[in-house]
């Protein structure tokens, strides 16, 4: 049995340490761009949606769980398993992840924001536009690490509708929310502008 057909007959993500990168895939790309227009699929959705086997489907949302990428949305239980985006990547202060995997994540929202663009045309006119902002602001680490804690209290109001879908109104649909703090670097790369 090879490794990739064994690391599927599993269903929660790889320790940190075990992951390896995940190839591209067309299937596990346009499975990717369905959970972030639909929300929530499951294999047979997916297959359905996408004109592939149900079992292949499974195989690759298996694959991207195992990665980390998605997670398995709560449900009544039963055979039916809807999988979900996993965009929670940050860490609490202390904890370790690897760089291959937030590049991964960082790596898929630009995809996603690229995929919108190109196809925004295609969308009832009330989500034709988006709310991109950024700003440059003068912050400690301390106060980096408030401003990021803030920004995730703003958005738990909403994640908590992942988990309730009977909260949700009727017309919400999946929205990426993309936050990065990061300070800017001088010339020297090892000590943040200043000035």
């Amino acid at each position: 049995m090879s490794d990739e057909k064994r690391q599927a007959g599993s269903t929660g993500p790889l320790p940190y340490g075990a992951r390896k990168p995940l190839p591209d895939h067309p299937v596990r790309v346009a499975l990717l761009d369905l959970l972030a227009e639909a929300g929530t699929v499951t294999s047979t959705e997916a297959a359905a949606r996408l004109g592939h086997s149900s079992g292949l489907c499974s195989f690759h949302l298996r694959q991207l769980a195992a990665h980390g990428v998605i997670e398995e949305a709560p449900h009544e239980g039963g055979r039916v398993r809807p999988w979900r985006l996993r965009w929670e990547t940050s860490r609490e202060p202390g904890q370790e992840g690897t760089a291959e995997f937030d590049a991964l994540a960082r790596g898929l929202e630009d995809e996603s924001y690229q995929h919108w663009l190109s196809h925004r045309d295609r969308s009832p006119a009330e989500w034709r536009q988006d709310e991109s902002f950024s700003a440059v602001v003068r912050l400690t680490p301390a106060e980096m690490a408030e401003l990021a804690s803030s920004v995730r209290e703003l958005l738990a109001v909403y994640r908590e509708r992942e988990d309730h879908p009977e909260a949700r109104p009727a017309d919400a649909v999946a929205v990426a929310a993309v936050t990065r703090l990061f300070p800017l670097l001088a010339d020297n790369p090892g000590r943040p502008h200043s000035t």
